[in-house]
């Protein structure tokens, strides 16, 4: 259900289900998570990517499992919640930078998938929606994690609309980073810009910034700066630091 290969400290991650376009089922949520978990542990993996295969990134939940929660009891359903909230959470907090590669269409839980990362490519053909509220349903998990990348009227079109959006829509209100003119080219964008990343920052500071980022989000000004003036005094002892300042004093290309 899934496809891995790891290559110059990339990990590529692909959803392998095209047949069912990449639905998400329980097996598929937990193989992914093991993965990442795997990935994340892996001292030789410095970036995740996660693509998937056929025409389509994810149309979210499967039908089989839409059918089972009419007949699961409430914790048989939170149950299955909390495992697609463990993956979701895994990534959000990950760190190490986390990249989605989309084609096609990205809905619903899928689209949560897509957009939740540090970093979203999508290609020109790429579909956006969270589809829940056309089925009676609710956009619970995603919403949590949507609201830290837009707010307002756009978080407010998406969750309560279900209207699908183009990938240039999904890029002008902050939900992709990248759109890849060039359908044929994603993944070697992709690529270019993991390749770049990994070799011109490093994996401790992008780790710590991106920790400051989580923790400081819930806190009032001061609370936030005080947590921010004692990452900045521990970030100057770390060995990546020292090594960063080394290079830029000598004027050396430092290798990280």
């Amino acid at each position: 259900m899934i496809e891995v290969e790891c290559k110059d400290r990339i990990a590529w991650i692909y959803l392998n289900r095209p047949e069912k376009r990449n639905a998400l089922c329980q097996e598929m949520v937990l193989m992914l998570s093991n993965e990442i978990k795997k990935q994340l542990s892996n001292n030789d993996c410095r970036l995740i990517v996660i693509g998937a295969r056929g025409a389509s990134f994810c149309s979210g939940a499967d039908l089989e499992s839409i059918l089972q929660l009419q007949t699961n009891s409430f914790e048989e359903n939170l149950a299955d919640s909390q495992m697609l909230r463990s993956l979701f959470q895994l990534i959000f907090e990950s760190s190490k930078p986390i990249v989605s590669m989309v084609q096609g269409a990205a809905f619903a839980g899928g689209c949560g998938l897509a957009t939740i990362t540090d970093f979203c490519f999508a290609s020109t053909d790429a579909k956006f929606a969270y589809t829940e509220v056309k089925i009676g349903f609710i956009p619970a998990l995603v919403m949590v994690f949507l609201k830290y990348k837009i707010s307002g009227q756009h978080l407010r079109n998406l969750l309560f609309t279900g209207n699908v959006i183009s990938a240039q829509q999904a890029h002008e209100i902050g939900l992709v980073s990248h759109v890849v003119q060039d359908n044929n080219s994603l993944q070697i964008q992709v690529a270019e810009f993991a390749h770049q990343f990994i070799s011109q920052t490093s994996g401790n500071s992008f780790a710590l910034t991106k920790q400051l980022m989580l923790e400081s989000n819930e806190l009032n000004l001061n609370e936030a700066l005080d947590l921010a003036a004692k990452s900045n005094a521990h970030a100057r002892s770390t060995d990546d630091c020292k090594k960063g300042i080394h290079a830029f004093i000598h004027k050396l290309k430092v290798q990280w």
